[in-house]
């Protein structure tokens, strides 16, 4: 199981981290955004429910927005985050 960070489009990136539980979304996530320069955009693929609440709460303290929020197939979540 290996997590999947990469370039999608110019500004643009995907971090996929199904499979993982707390907290290694979260961690996996902050180290997504720190490559980020403000105003490009993480999405975002996690399954761990657990997960959403510690995300959501380190994008508030770090001043980054979840500009949406997708449920996929299965269980699986999909965020788009902007770097702020």
């Amino acid at each position: 199981m290996a997590v999947k960070f990469e370039k999608v489009s110019n500004g643009t990136y995907m971090l996929d981290v199904q499979g993982y539980v707390c907290p290694h979304p979260q961690l996996y996530t902050k180290k997504a955004m720190e490559k980020l320069k403000q105003g490009e955009v993480l999405e975002l693929v996690f399954d761990n429910p657990s997960s959403g609440e510690s995300i959501l709460a380190m994008c508030q303290t770090d001043g980054n927005e979840i500009v949406e929020q997708t449920r996929q197939a299965g269980h699986a979540m999909r965020w788009r985050i902007r770097k702020g």
